[in-house]
């Protein structure tokens, strides 16, 4: 698995880094950021975003919250992730 580098919380500080890269394989986003409060999830997990989807969090899923500073982080993962040019 080849991980491309996308980018990192710029107010990061050592103590924590929300980053985003883009997997080469899949095109899959991956993200790190500060696991949700229990408020938060527990707003998500009540929450039927879907009809006919079940509510709650899968045991192998996280919420995560990503800082708004991070969009265009994000927005250019989103670019690279749709044109495929990740070599």
């Amino acid at each position: 698995m080849t991980l491309r580098f996308i980018g990192i919380d710029p107010n990061t500080g050592g103590e924590g880094s929300p980053t985003v890269w883009v997997e080469e394989d899949s095109a899959d986003l991956i993200l790190q950021g500060e696991e949700a409060d229990e408020l938060l999830k527990t707003v998500v997990g009540e929450t039927a975003w879907v009809p006919g989807h079940q509510k709650g969090i899968p045991a192998h899923e996280k919420v995560i919250r990503i800082p708004a500073r991070m969009v265009p982080a994000l927005r250019e993962a989103c670019d690279v992730a749709e044109r495929r040019d990740l070599r």
